[in-house]
């Protein structure tokens, strides 16, 4: 079993690499294996002890899905204000925006304020349940952006995409060449 010490680890080091990869923009890859890291997270929350409390079996029920609920929104909020696009070769791209660093800072305040409240009630509340609803954040936000990606159609051009319209500076969005736009 891992310590309270090693979850905090864990999920700090899932959400500093996934946050910091999502802000860079990258090749977005469509294939089947696109939930096997939220599985891996829900698999490890799961086996854990103290997802629910035991001597507060109600109120770390509803504490953990409101938790559950906020990992879904954010991770379909974060999907939904991903700039997604495709470049002259069909390649996918995304960038998260600053709306994206938005909604994770709406999730986290919602979060602290279910810790302040599980407090207050004398719930105790460990962090497998975060681990799982980080899972469920990630496992939406990915799915979201697949159904955008399959979306989008082919690359013809006249494609358009989230953040289109926004400035960006020129280094963050691969520009078709002059040859390319005629």
């Amino acid at each position: 079993m891992m310590s309270g010490l090693t979850h905090a680890l864990l999920i700090l080091a899932v959400v500093v690499l996934v946050v910091a990869r999502q802000f860079r923009m990258q090749k977005i890859n469509a294939d089947r294996r696109w939930w096997i890291v939220p599985a891996v997270l829900a698999f490890l929350a799961v086996r854990e002890p103290g997802l629910l409390d035991a001597h507060h079996r109600t109120g770390s029920g509803i504490l953990l899905g409101a938790e559950l609920l906020i990992g879904v929104a954010t991770g379909v909020g974060w999907a939904w204000t991903t700039r997604i696009w495709t470049d002259a070769d069909g390649t996918v791209w995304s960038k998260s925006t600053k709306a994206s660093v938005g909604v994770w800072i709406v999730g986290i305040v919602l979060r602290v304020g279910l810790f302040g409240l599980g407090v207050l009630l004398g719930v105790r509340q460990e962090s497998p349940a975060l681990l799982l609803a980080l899972a469920a954040t990630l496992l939406l936000r990915s799915g979201v952006l697949i159904w955008r990606v399959h979306s989008l159609g082919p690359a013809d051009g006249g494609s358009r995409a989230y953040g289109d319209g926004v400035a960006q500076p020129s280094w963050s969005v691969p520009q078709p060449s002059r040859k390319e736009r005629v």
